[in-house]
């Protein structure tokens, strides 16, 4: 198979195999086959597994062409392609991402529900990374155009600014996402969850990510949106965050580790045809 396609909450990646396919990932080709109307359509593309010594890495492409340093969905996705594939027999193992190591465990059979350590989350500036003097970026005023929110920005491998409101919808998203991402406070750009909190075990989000765009889910949003919660005193260490994709359960331990649950799905399995194949360069 060319590509093997799998969801987690409505968050599709596409897993592409350099052992099963040499196609060639620049950044028009990524951007082509991510397309939902030009190529199979999907949030970004798993490459992987690489092999380095004993250690298992994947590479995380956003649709735009860009290469993202951590997903949890992404991660969740990756470790059922692998056990689906017989590249891991144990249900417990480490996977290498740009973001850092990530401790993986399998609560399944069929590797449907997967739990992940995401490590830890800072929220100091510089590791962010945020401009300016080097500090705890927490509840700060951040000015977009006209209107100014409170804001919380985090790193859990990747970077995250968490807005708490009192009602969060799509269309906030879909207006105030690429703002704050592209903000020049944010150096590297930034990823944007709009908060808002149920109750001390349930908060709801809406997701624009960076290179992506809007997303029914995602779950390093998800460890981002919590841990600012949590920060914040808004929550208590064990909750379920809900986004418009479904739910995934997030614990957050007393030395910052992260733990994030959730679910999986495998969509399909496919080849491309030759027309594809040409366009992106490939032996047909």
């Amino acid at each position: 198979m060319d590509f093997y396609k799998y969801h987690a909450l409505g968050n599709d990646y596409i897993v592409i195999d350099p052992s099963r396919n040499k196609v060639s990932l620049t950044e028009a080709n990524i951007q082509r086959i991510c397309h939902r109307n030009f190529g199979i359509g999907s949030d970004g593309i798993l490459y992987g597994p690489q092999f380095n010594g004993g250690e298992i890495s994947l590479k995380i492409l956003n649709p735009d062409g860009s290469e993202a340093e951590k997903s949890g969905n992404g991660i969740r996705i990756f470790s059922k392609y692998l056990y689906d594939e017989s590249y891991v027999e144990d249900n417990r193992f480490n996977l290498q991402t740009l973001g850092g190591e990530v401790a993986v465990e399998i609560l399944d059979n069929q590797a449907r529900r997967i739990k992940v350590d995401m490590g830890t989350v800072t929220f100091v500036s510089d590791e962010i990374p945020v401009s300016g003097a080097k500090r705890e970026v927490v509840d700060e005023t951040l000015t977009v155009g006209d209107e100014e929110f409170k804001v919380t920005c985090a790193s859990v491998g990747n970077p995250h600014c968490v807005i708490p409101m009192p009602e969060v919808s799509k269309e906030l998203a879909l207006k105030l996402g690429p703002r704050v991402e592209t903000h020049p406070l944010f150096p590297n750009k930034i990823n944007v969850q709009l908060l808002k909190v149920v109750d001390r075990r349930n908060i709801q989000i809406e997701i624009w990510e960076r290179g992506a765009g809007y997303t029914l889910a995602s779950g390093s949003s998800s460890c981002a949106a919590a841990s600012a919660a949590h920060k914040l005193g808004h929550v208590e260490r064990e909750l379920t965050v809900h986004s418009p994709g479904g739910q995934i359960e997030i614990e957050i331990k007393s030395d910052g580790h992260i733990f994030m649950t959730g679910g999986v799905t495998g969509v399909m399995t496919g080849n491309f045809k030759p027309d594809l194949r040409e366009e992106l360069g490939m032996n047909t």
